[in-house]
């Protein structure tokens, strides 16, 4: 560590970035693994005064999110918001072993006892330090807060104790809060933030999931694999559930309803605003890797007396995936899914030829035909390919405008469901990576 850094609390450590002794980027850290010392077999408690459990190392997320272990032997110094390695890093994927424990994962957040007083207090942080040359690392400070959830009357006092003052981290709990563990990964885009919740224990995927607001969660479940979602879903209480599915994009909706029992599905369906419900029941009324079954309802639309200046502002909402905001599509009233009459689409690149007040309806592009909700994937895929456009317009057979296919859409469905985990498989080494070794070695 650098001079005079003698000790870092691993809520600062999350998310910081990794580098090899050149200054190339490694990954950055997403948790610390631990093994819990001077546990006595079978009583599941700690054994006050026993040693603090040694760091055996970082979670590190490399390219593709895929997650490795890194040794604290590995690690020669930790400073200015920074991790250095020796620059080789086994590439294996990180697999928690059962006598490991995650800092972030799994020790903030939890009930402990302080053992002089016998009162419980909350683990809001914990203190690593490094003790010899050899860089070996332990556990010496816990950061607690006063009071069972981490508030009496009012929010408790915090204070920062030693290890050995504290006991109960190895005691199951049922009810263990989640807001620390937010708060550490508050920056996470949802992809990532999705990332760390998938490798998380299936109860502290459910804690975490019901501290989450509904649009962060809806956020993040759209990222997640569909068994995750299906798990996380079905552990939420059905209005809070129907909520989440109110604030997820009608076809990510749509195709995590569709996992589930048909009487499961239907009740959900029943709890949405109807506003809310009926774009969803349209793309379940659409056979399965169809047009109509993959697009998005909520593209951008405009009527032909609107101005290029209009379809600017519209085309700016940050809420817009970037194949959504590459055009508009332009239709007679009402401008809701399923629209009035389509007329056309105006592609991103003519919106910023020509002058704010400039009529769409005047520099609509007719010559792209519009996809039938029929369309088969492969049908789609090409018809992508060979306009080389991310986004295609559904209509029915009235001209109206249901909805749009995106490349997005197109490749969740090409891609095998385990293609995330797949790619990491696949990740090619980089400069100063290593595949060698075991993924415990202290090397």
């Amino acid at each position: 560590m650098a001079a005079g850094a003698s000790r870092v609390f691993v809520s600062h450590l999350a998310g910081i970035a990794v580098f090899d002794p050149n200054g190339d980027q490694v990954g950055r850290v997403r948790d610390v693994v631990v093994m819990l010392r001077d546990q006595p077999v079978g009583t599941g408690g700690d054994r006050p005064g026993g040693r603090p459990p040694g760091v055996l190392g970082l979670v590190v997320e490399v390219v593709s999110r895929r997650r490795v272990f890194l040794p604290m032997t590995r690690v020669t110094g930790v400073e200015s918001g920074q991790v250095v390695t020796t620059g080789v890093v086994n590439m294996r994927r990180f697999e928690q072993r059962p006598t490991e424990t995650l800092v972030l994962g799994e020790l903030l957040d939890r009930q402990v006892t302080l053992v002089e007083s016998g009162e419980p207090v909350t683990v809001l942080d914990v203190g690593v330090q490094q003790l010899t040359a050899r860089r070996d690392w332990q556990i010496d400070k816990v950061f607690v807060r006063r009071g069972k959830g981490g508030a009496l009357r009012r929010r408790g006092e915090a204070l920062t104790v030693e290890w050995s003052a504290v006991t109960g981290f190895a005691l199951e709990e049922k009810e263990q809060g989640a807001a620390t563990l937010l708060a550490a990964y508050e920056q996470l885009r949802p992809a990532d933030l999705a990332n760390t919740l998938h490798h998380l224990s299936a109860k502290r995927r459910a804690e975490v999931a019901a501290a989450l607001d509904d649009d962060r969660l809806a956020d993040v479940l759209e990222e997640l694999p569909e068994d995750d979602q299906v798990e996380i879903i079905g552990k939420l209480r059905d209005e809070r559930a129907a909520d989440v599915l109110e604030a997820m994009d009608p076809d990510d909706a749509a195709d995590l309803l569709s996992e589930l029992p048909e009487q499961d599905k239907e009740r959900l369906l029943q709890l949405m605003r109807p506003q809310d419900a009926a774009p969803v029941r349209r793309l379940l009324s659409y056979e399965e890797g169809t047009a109509g079954n993959m697009m998005t309802t909520e593209p951008i639309v405009l009527q032909p007396d609107d101005t290029v200046a209009d379809a600017l502002a519209r085309v700016r909402n940050a809420d817009l995936s970037p194949p959504l905001a590459a055009q508009v599509f332009v239709c007679r009233p009402p401008d809701e899914t399923p629209t009035g009459r389509y007329l056309g689409v105006v592609h991103f690149q003519r919106l910023l030829r020509d002058p704010p007040f400039t009529l769409v309806g005047s520099i609509v592009d007719t010559d792209l035909r519009p996809l039938p909700p029929e369309t088969t994937l492969p049908s789609v895929s090409s018809h992508l390919a060979a306009y080389n456009i991310v986004a295609a317009p559904v209509v029915d057979e009235g001209g109206h405008l249901l909805g749009a296919v995106t490349v997005d859409d197109v490749l969740d469905h090409l891609l095998p469901d385990d293609w995330r985990e797949a790619a990491a498989e696949r990740l090619p080494g980089s400069v100063q990576l290593s595949a060698e070794g075991g993924a415990r070695d202290a090397g």
